[in-house]
């Protein structure tokens, strides 16, 4: 009975730690768990602000750049409305250059058939009158009516001759009559032969002193307006020949009477 009782009480032992060792382990494990599963949560909600933190500023960048979109697109409307206006304004500048240009080209035109027919009433006037007494041109768009010494003046004179003022009438006709808007200049020139006399000192003086004598027969005795007309000198200084020969010299003799257009025209089309 006594061994039974202790057999008994070995079993009963035996089997309260065998159940306390079972515990003790399932214990460590789940304390073991809940620790794993406490370091999950705590890095989970970790990543979860993390999360938030990068899903707000994604939310900020995407509201700065629809912003930034707009205001391109609103730059980009503005550039566009700006070349829309220069393009429409330099369309107007092209067309209104083209007109001027036109203009002028009309305007030149014009002028030259001007001068062509003025050059050929003046050559029909003065027909009767040798080539070595007078010749008439144009150059540079000017008409140039040139008188040699021996139509004009004797030598070292500047008294126009009978003969010249006869020339001079009949230019005077036409200026007067078909061309009372053209310019007049006289020139007077000389050779290169030194001159001394008791009204010109040198050939400058005397180049002057014709030329104005021919202007005064053009406006005193056949009423050309002197508005129009203007007197110079140039002396020995521009030869149309040599004045190493009698025939160079005698060529560079001369009075010439300028014909140019009045361009006031054609400066206020340039200026517009």
């Amino acid at each position: 009975m006594k061994k039974s009782f202790l057999f008994f009480l070995l079993l009963i032992t035996s089997l309260f730690l065998s159940v306390s060792c079972v515990s003790k382990r399932k214990y460590r494990a789940a304390l073991a768990h809940e620790e794993r599963l406490h370091s999950d949560s705590i890095n989970t909600h970790t990543q979860l602000g993390e999360c938030n933190t990068t899903l707000t500023s994604l939310q900020n960048e995407k509201g700065t750049l629809r912003s930034q979109k707009s205001e391109l697109e609103k730059e980009n409307e503005d550039a566009i409305n700006e070349l829309n206006r220069v393009s429409a304004s330099s369309k107007l500048t092209i067309a209104q250059q083209a007109k001027r240009l036109q203009n002028l080209e009309n305007l030149l035109n014009s002028q030259r058939d001007t001068m062509d027919k003025l050059k050929n009433s003046i050559s029909a006037a003065l027909v009767g009158f040798a080539p070595d007494e007078l010749t008439v041109y144009i150059k540079d768009g000017k008409i140039y009516v040139s008188l040699q010494e021996k139509l004009l003046f004797k030598s070292g004179s500047d008294v126009v001759n009978p003969n010249g003022k006869v020339a001079l009438g009949k230019l005077a006709d036409v200026l007067n009559n078909n061309a009372k808007s053209i310019n007049v200049v006289v020139e007077g020139y000389t050779d290169n032969k030194p001159i001394r006399t008791m009204k010109f000192e040198d050939n400058w003086a005397l180049s002057v002193g014709r030329a104005t004598a021919v202007a005064r027969v053009l406006m005193d005795e056949y009423n050309v307006d002197p508005n129009r007309v203007t007197a110079s000198g140039q002396g020995q200084y521009h030869p149309v020949q040599t004045n190493d020969t009698p025939e160079g010299r005698q060529a560079n003799r001369r009075t010439e009477i300028i014909l140019s257009p009045n361009l006031t025209g054609l400066y206020n089309v340039i200026n517009q």
